[in-house]
């Protein structure tokens, strides 16, 4: 165990927890809602620190991250836990953990250890994701401090709950993110995982605010978040962040507990994307649909395809120092 960052004692030995946007109060002997964050005698603890429970290396496209060091790849490490009960989780068997086991999955892994491997491996980037990188926030901070003082980025795959003081403090170490807008419905948001929508725009806009380059999920779940009105407002609320931000509107396979949904279909993925584009976004993509088309990147000026892709890998790229080799126009991202 490893004393927790960001909370504040109250009275009768209880805590407030302020790294994510659940402010959970936790009595003695007790956790927060992530299950990885306990109360011992008015102290919080991470439980998963150094409990690293996943690393594999991964396309920077399968964050997705589109526009961020393209073709690279990125370590990516996760610990058990989660702040969300999302119904559609693909990771369910390690981010739905502990539960009520008392023992924390995972093998005593030192952040300077992870930083040797991916080095090891010419990976670009350190990757926090499967499961919610908030919750092992102590963890990834000693990591991505570390990464910074050699060639390595570092980037979250996220839910978009993190506080503004805990992303305030890796804000210096954070270079990039892909953050999930699961609906722009205030109520499917609590069914769907138990979160408030409101908690995810002020991150997202936070992150935006702070200059860490962000990348927009949205998983498209057939009568849940599929109809047009909603769609058109995820696609408004991204574009007042800025045309720039790219938008992934991927396609959702039943698992979990929504095995009853089909899954999502080109049609409506298509949908989404033109919604997007029509909005003013210069860049939106459709996931886990390879060989549709809707993966490539256009410039949004002359339209030419600049990287063309198939599934997470990269056929051809044709920018050159940023920039479209037909009409000169920028590209958005860093590392294109």
């Amino acid at each position: 165990m490893k004393e927790a960052m960001f909370f504040e004692k109250l009275g009768d030995t209880k805590v407030r927890c302020y790294l994510c946007r659940h402010h959970c109060i936790i009595a003695d002997g007790k956790k927060g809602i992530c299950r990885v964050r306990e109360n011992h005698k008015g102290i919080l603890y991470s439980l998963v620190y150094r409990k690293l429970v996943s690393e594999n290396i991964d396309p920077v496209e399968k964050k997705p991250l589109y526009h961020f060091y393209p073709g690279t790849t990125a370590f990516s490490v996760a610990t058990v836990g989660c702040n969300f009960k999302c119904l559609n989780c693909q990771n369910y068997e390690i981010s739905q953990l502990p539960g009520n086991y008392e023992q924390i999955a995972g093998r005593d892994v030192a952040p300077e250890r992870i930083v040797e491997e991916a080095l090891g491996y010419h990976c670009k980037s350190i990757a926090y994701t499967y499961t919610e990188p908030t919750i092992f926030f102590e963890y990834a901070y000693e990591i991505a401090k570390i990464a910074d003082n050699t060639s390595m980025k570092n980037v979250f795959v996220t839910n978009g709950y993190i506080t503004r003081e805990a992303l305030t403090t890796i804000k210096p170490y954070l270079h990039a993110a892909n953050v999930d807008m699961k609906s722009f419905s205030r109520e499917t948001y609590k069914k769907l995982c138990g979160a408030q929508l409101d908690g995810v725009i002020d991150c997202i806009r936070s992150y935006k605010e702070m200059g860490i380059w962000i990348e927009i999920t949205t998983l498209i779940i057939p009568g849940i978040n599929d109809s047009e009105s909603e769609l058109r407002q995820i696609a408004g609320f991204i574009r007042s962040l800025g045309p720039e931000v790219p938008w992934h509107v991927s396609r959702f396979y039943p698992g979990y507990r929504l095995i009853e949904k089909p899954p999502t279909s080109v049609d409506t993925l298509r949908m989404a994307r033109e919604i997007g584009l029509e909005a003013g976004l210069r860049y939106v993509y459709e996931g886990n649909v390879p060989g549709e088309g809707g993966e490539n990147t256009y410039c949004y000026a002359c339209k030419k395809i600049l990287i063309k892709r198939y599934g997470y890998q990269i056929v051809e790229n044709n920018i050159i120092n940023s920039r479209c080799p037909a009409c000169n126009t920028g590209i958005d991202g860093i590392g294109m």
